[in-house]
């Protein structure tokens, strides 16, 4: 089976992946301003709260999940589709090396889909806020980062974006299930956001790996990259797998043999 074979949805196959691509390089630097307008969201949205009560909001937070894990969940069968065929029809080198993933009739609106979708998912964090639960550094480090690193990584089309967007989506559609289920009341075990943390920390050991073949392999013509995008591309992955590998220390690990212990006695 080509590439040609697999199934197509009319809208994928409309998809203008070229009017995207210029649209993204005129306009990739508003995503400093996306940024910058989060920056005080962050900061200037916790001052505000301080002294007035949390909000419920539940079912909109609810809906919120289940949209951005519907989302999610369709971009991971549908990228995720793309990226076996190309494992099994030319292996892992050309999966890395491949930047056809931005303009392929099946995933050519995803990708464009995901990049973009970094901008909304950015409420995220105004649910945490006016709900006044604890925002962390990792949360709102992850979110300008990764919309900074996604737009643009798109606009310069580099390879290794098929590797990336697909574990993401797939990290997100089971993380927005989570959040969802826990909006609507439902008592999720605990295992569940330890698995969830151990999926995000092995995203981030797979970004790195894909980046280091990347890094050995540019050179040669068919896998274009530059060393700027390796260098900012590995500092970003690298940065976050320190922070969930000690967020999941801290949430999960920790003491935990002195907790069993209490218990025993």
């Amino acid at each position: 089976m080509n590439k040609s074979e697999l199934s197509i949805f009319d809208f994928e196959r409309r998809f203008d992946q070229t009017k995207a691509l210029e649209w993204m390089q005129e306009n990739w630097s508003k995503s400093f301003i996306f940024c910058g307008l989060y920056a005080a969201l962050v900061f200037g949205g916790r001052h505000f709260m301080r002294e007035r009560p949390k909000l419920n909001l539940r079912r909109t937070l609810t809906l919120w999940s289940l949209s951005l894990a519907a989302f999610s969940i369709v971009g991971t069968i549908r990228t995720g589709t793309y990226m076996v065929h190309v494992l099994t029809s030319s292996g892992f080198r050309h999966s890395v090396c491949d930047n056809h993933f931005y303009k392929a009739p099946l995933t050519k609106f995803w990708a464009y889909a995901f990049t973009i979708s970094k901008a909304p998912e950015l409420g995220d964090t105004a649910f945490i806020i006016l709900r006044k639960q604890r925002l962390i550094f990792l949360h709102w480090y992850h979110h300008i980062t990764v919309l900074l690193y996604s737009w643009f990584s798109y606009k310069e089309q580099m390879v290794g974006g098929g590797w990336f967007m697909t574990m993401n989506y797939m990290v997100h559609s089971i993380m927005y299930s989570y959040y969802a289920a826990r909006a609507a009341g439902m008592q999720v075990p605990r295992p569940c956001a330890m698995m969830i943390t151990a999926a995000q920390i092995l995203q981030m050991v797979m970004g790195l790996t894909v980046l280091g073949l990347v890094y050995c392999w540019m050179h040669d013509v068919h896998c274009p990259s530059t060393v700027d995008n390796v260098v900012w591309g590995s500092l970003m992955y690298f940065s976050y797998l320190v922070l969930f590998a000690s967020f999941f220390y801290n949430n999960y690990l920790k003491g935990q043999p002195t907790d069993r212990k209490s218990k025993a006695e």
